[in-house]
C-alpha cells in the first residue's frame, strides 16, 4: 500500500472556495491562505449565532501504544462515512504540533484514505496559528524581564516567577535554563526554562475563548508571577494582554481545509492531553455544529485524558453537550495492553486480548458514567484475525456496548458505513450528559473522583509542593475551577509501565499549577513534562524535500 503522503500526493484537491461553498459559507466569509487553505472571518459567528447546533459526537480511544490506534483517522473516516449515508457531517480536529511530527509520533492528520489534506502543510506551519501563540506567550515573558530590569515597580520576586518561555518543539535542553548574564545591560539573572507551546496557557485560552473579547480579558487574568510580599502579578498588571490578542487576531479564527474524499474538516487549536486539556477550540466546534447536521471532532489520547478533559472541561465551559462517544481499539494495541511484545502483534494471541480487553472495558464503562450513548469502532488492520474480532465483538456486547468493524484506513468513507450507521442512530437515542464533578466542589474531592472514577486509583498523594500549592490557590480564591490532570498517557495510573486495567494503586500528584486566564488548575502527575525530548532517532531524521517541493517520510 501507498504511504500516507503518497496518498495525499494523489488526491486532486478542490479549491478550498469550493468546500467553503458546500457548507454555505460565501467567498468573503474567508480568508484564503493559497488554494486549499482557509481562515473562517468572525463574520460568520454572528451570521450563524442564532442557527441551531448539530449533533455533537465525540471521537476518542484506548490508552495509545506503540502499535497505533488510529483516532484521528476513524474520526475523519467516520466524516467521510456520513457523507456516503446522506448526512452532512462537518470534522473539527487539533492542529498538529511540530514536536511530535519531528519527534516520535509523527504527524496528526489521520493516515490512508482518511487524511486532512494538504498534510504536509497541516503537519507543519499550516495558517500561522502556532507561531503567533508562540509569539504572544514569549511577548508576555520579555515585557515581564523588562519591567524587572528597568526598575521593578510592581516588586516582581525573580523566585517566583510562574510564566516560561516556549517553542513548537520537542527539546529538552531547553527545560531549565539561566537567562540575564553577560551584564547589568542584558537583564537580571535567573532561573527560567522552556516548554513545548501546546502546554502554554496562551493555547489553553485561544482553545477556550468565545471571542477576541473573551480572548483579551482571559489573557489578561494570566497568573504570572508574585511579588516579594506575596501579591499576585497578572498579565494585566504589565499591561501586555491587548498586544498579546493583537498577536492572535488571526489566530482565533478556525482553520478550513478537506479530507481525501473532499468533506469539510476545521482544524483550529491543539493542546496536548497528557499536558493540557487535549480539545480543538470552543469556536472551532461550535462552528462546525452549525454548519453541519453533526459535527464529529476528537479528544487527544486516551479516554482518561482528552475524553475526560472534554466531558468536564470544555462541555461545562463552552454548554456543549454531547449526543455520543465513539472509543476507537485496535487489536494490536489491546494484545500489546495484554503484554504482547511489539514484535508479534501480528500474530493471533487471545490469551493477550483476553488481558488487554479490559483497558476497553474501563474505558467504556467510564465513557457511559457520563449518560451519553458509546460506540466502539474497531479499527482493522489485515493482520487481525476473524477470531480477535469476534471476541472483542462479544466483549463489547456483553457491555451492552455497540460496536463496529472500520476499514477506514483502507478505504476511505466506505470503510466506515456501519460505523456511520450505528453513531446516526446513537444519536437519535437519549442523552442525559452529565460532567463528573461540580466545579464548586473542594480542590482535593475533583482529584480524587477522576483518579478513582476514571483511573480507578485508590489513593491519591500529595507531594509537600502540591500541597503547597493548594494553599496558595485557596488564597487566591480559586477552588472553584475544573481539574486539568497531566499524566502519562500510556496507562490508565501515573505510571507509563502499568499497562492493561491496572489495580491496587495509588497515584501522586507532583505539583499543582493554576491555570488563571484559561479558568481551570493544573494537576501535575508522576514524571510527566512540560517540555518532551527528542528520541534517539527522531521522526526528523527520515523527513525530505526534493527540488521539486515534494516531501516525504510525513506519516
Amino acid at each position: 500500500m501507498l504511504t500516507d503522503i503518497e496518498i495525499a500526493n494523489n488526491v486532486q484537491l478542490k479549491p478550498i472556495t469550493k468546500i467553503a461553498e458546500n457548507i454555505g459559507l460565501k467567498t468573503d466569509e474567508i480568508e484564503l491562505y493559497g488554494n486549499y487553505k482557509a481562515k473562517i472571518k468572525d463574520i460568520v459567528f454572528k451570521k450563524l449565532k442564532n442557527k441551531s447546533n448539530g449533533k455533537l459526537i465525540l471521537v476518542t480511544a484506548i490508552n495509545p501504544t506503540p502499535a497505533g490506534e488510529g483516532k484521528t483517522t476513524v474520526t475523519i473516516g467516520l466524516s467521510q462515512a456520513m457523507y456516503k449515508i446522506g448526512k452532512n457531517a462537518v470534522t473539527a480536529l487539533r492542529e498538529p504540533s511540530l514536536g511530535p511530527v519531528f519527534g516520535i509520533k509523527g504527524g496528526a492528520t489521520g493516515g490512508g484514505y482518511s487524511q486532512a489534506l494538504p498534510m504536509e502543510d497541516i503537519n507543519l506551519h499550516f495558517t500561522g496559528d502556532m507561531h503567533a501563540i508562540t509569539c504572544a506567550n514569549n511577548l508576555l515573558c520579555a515585557i515581564l524581564d523588562n519591567h524587572i530590569h528597568q526598575g521593578n515597580e510592581l516588586k516582581i520576586d525573580p523566585r517566583r516567577i510562574l510564566i516560561k518561555r516556549c517553542l513548537d518543539m520537542n527539546d529538552r535542553a531547553l527545560r531549565n535554563i539561566v537567562i540575564g548574564l553577560g551584564g547589568k545591560i542584558n537583564g537580571i539573572p535567573r532561573e527560567d526554562g522552556f516548554i513545548i507551546t501546546v502546554a502554554t496557557e496562551v493555547m489553553a485560552i485561544l482553545c477556550l475563548s468565545k471571542d477576541l473579547e473573551d480572548l483579551k480579558q482571559k489573557l489578561g487574568n494570566i497568573l504570572v508571577a508574585y511579588s516579594f510580599s506575596g501579591t499576585p502579578i497578572y498579565a494585566k498588571d504589565l499591561n501586555v494582554h491587548g498586544a498579546m490578542a493583537a498577536l492572535l487576531k488571526d489566530a482565533l479564527n478556525p482553520n478550513l481545509v478537506q479530507s481525501n474524499e473532499g468533506t469539510p474538516i476545521i482544524i483550529h487549536g491543539g493542546p496536548f492531553a497528557n499536558i493540557a486539556h487535549g480539545c480543538n477550540s470552543i469556536r472551532a466546534t461550535t462552528l462546525a455544529l452549525k454548519l453541519g447536521d453533526y459535527c464529529i471532532t476528537e479528544a487527544g489520547f486516551g479516554a482518561d485524558l482528552g475524553a475526560e478533559k472534554f466531558l468536564d472541561i470544555k462541555c461545562p465551559i463552552s454548554g456543549l453537550k454531547p449526543s455520543c462517544i465513539v472509543i476507537v481499539a485496535t487489536v494490536r494495541a489491546l494484545k500489546y495492553n495484554g503484554g504482547e511484545n511489539k514484535e508479534n502483534l501480528k500474530s493471533e494471541n487471545i490469551l493477550a486480548l483476553e488481558q488487554g480487553v479490559e483497558n476497553l472495558g474501563v474505558h467504556i464503562e467510564n465513557m457511559k458514567k457520563y449518560g451519553v450513548p458509546v460506540v466502539v469502532a474497531l479499527n482493522r488492520f489485515k493482520d487481525d484475525t476473524e477470531k480477535e474480532i469476534e471476541y472483542i465483538k462479544k466483549y463489547c456486547e456483553n457491555m451492552d456496548c455497540k460496536f463496529s468493524l472500520c476499514e477506514i484506513f483502507e478505504k476511505g468513507g466506505n470503510g466506515g458505513i456501519d460505523l456511520a450507521l450505528q453513531v446516526c442512530k446513537s444519536c437519535d437515542e437519549k442523552s442525559n450528559f452529565s460532567p463528573l464533578y461540580k466545579f464548586e466542589s473542594k480542590i482535593k474531592d475533583k482529584i480524587f473522583k477522576i483518579a478513582k472514577e476514571i483511573y480507578r486509583a485508590s489513593e491519591v498523594n500529595y507531594s509537600v509542593e502540591a500541597e503547597k500549592s493548594l494553599k496558595e490557590i485557596a488564597k487566591l480564591g480559586k477552588n472553584n475551577l475544573p481539574i486539568c490532570i497531566a499524566k502519562t498517557q500510556y496507562s490508565l495510573s501515573d505510571d507509563a509501565s502499568k499497562l492493561g486495567r491496572p489495580k491496587n494503586f495509588s497515584v501522586t500528584v507532583r505539583d499543582i499549577t493554576l491555570s488563571n486566564g484559561a479558568g481551570f488548575i493544573v494537576v501535575l502527575m508522576g514524571n510527566i513534562l512540560k517540555m518532551p525530548g527528542l528520541p534517539k532517532v527522531p521522526a526528523a531524521n527520515n523527513i525530505d524535500i526534493n527540488n521539486d517541493g515534494k516531501f516525504s517520510g510525513i506519516f
